[in-house]
């Protein structure tokens, strides 16, 4: 439940906000010159904010579209992302986003025309590559879209750009929009996936495995490709039976020949973002162990990343095809 909503000055009559804010007739609204004056100061306690965080509406006045990390793609010529909205619902324990900000606080950037003229501007500056845009780097692409409505708004944006895909990456089972229209052949959406023990025991908030499941083979019936990412791959000791039972279960519950593409890749993190971590987990098991630090990035020891992302690879080709498949190796 939001029950604060921060609004900067120059949306309080934006439509799209106007919309928003009567969805929360309770909320407190406390208008703000510029959400970077909440957002990005100094001394908050994630922690804290995420028991309640507040919402806060925003007017994004720039990089709408930003070219993607190197080992995120499924096979695009051109992969960017872009982050309508910044930061997450969902408390999953190994998110680099709370490393990442100071603040928990979720904002929503309501110009959402802006997004979709730099995504048309940037797909047409490559007219013989294609081109995949990622929503979900900084949030989950549908987890508030009862309350956002933005997937409802993009979709008619890519229908124009038969060679741009977009990919929705999400956790959640919130689809009642997707179902209601037709499906589009350059939308993937793409659920991210954990065993049962980790998503008990690291991904707070987050809907059960069963339900996303139900949730993807709902979403293929009606024609959307799906994506299945087993990203980050967390190692414990029963990480082998674990993992192949939840392959199993994914696979018994789709078309395999139909998804689109499956990623996988072991737990890894920027250093300076892991360590802004361990001071709000002190005590977490899932950051002691067998982790290494490499390049500025801190993850599994070489030797048992690769061991768990060939195990899992391997189980993987028993279902889909290697050219379905796009695993993140360490180097």
């Amino acid at each position: 439940m939001i029950n604060t909503i921060y609004i900067e000055e120059d949306v309080v009559d934006h439509p799209r906000a106007k919309a928003i804010l009567s969805r929360f007739k309770k909320a407190e609204v406390i208008v703000c010159h510029h959400y970077g004056e909440l957002f990005n100061r100094k001394a908050q306690n994630f922690r804290v904010q995420k028991q309640n965080a507040a919402l806060i509406l925003a007017n994004k006045k720039k990089q709408f579209v930003l070219p993607s990390p190197d080992e995120y793609g499924i096979g695009g010529d051109k992969n960017y992302y872009f982050s309508h909205m910044l930061n997450c619902i969902y408390d999953c324990r190994y998110c680099f986003l709370q490393g990442m900000y100071r603040s928990a606080h979720y904002v929503l950037f309501v110009n959402y025309e802006s997004f979709a003229e730099d995504i048309i501007k940037t797909t047409h500056e490559h007219p013989d590559k294609s081109s995949f845009f990622y929503s979900g780097y900084d949030c989950d692409s549908l987890a508030l879209e009862p309350v956002s409505h933005f997937v409802d708004f993009i979709l008619p944006v890519f229908e124009t750009l038969p060679e741009a895909t977009l990919e929705l990456r999400t956790k959640s089972t919130q689809i009642r929009g997707l179902l209601q229209r037709p499906a589009i052949d350059n939308c993937v959406v793409a659920f991210s996936l954990s065993p049962d023990n980790i998503v008990a025991h690291l991904e707070e908030k987050t809907p059960p495995l069963k339900r996303r499941i139900e949730a993807m083979k709902k979403l293929q019936a009606k024609g959307w490709s799906i994506g299945l990412r087993f990203d980050p791959l967390i190692y414990h000791s029963a990480y082998q039976e674990n993992y192949a039972g939840l392959f199993k279960a994914v696979a018994r519950s789709l078309d395999n020949s139909l998804v689109h593409s499956v990623s996988l890749g072991t737990f890894r993190m920027p250093e300076v973002f892991f360590r802004n971590m361990i001071k709000l987990y002190p005590k977490e098991r899932l950051f002691a162990g067998s982790l290494a630090e490499n390049d500025d990035m801190v993850s599994y020891e070489k030797q048992k990343a690769r061991e768990m992302t060939q195990y899992c690879y391997d189980l993987l080709l028993q279902y889909w095809t290697d050219e379905q498949i796009f695993p993140c190796y360490q180097t």
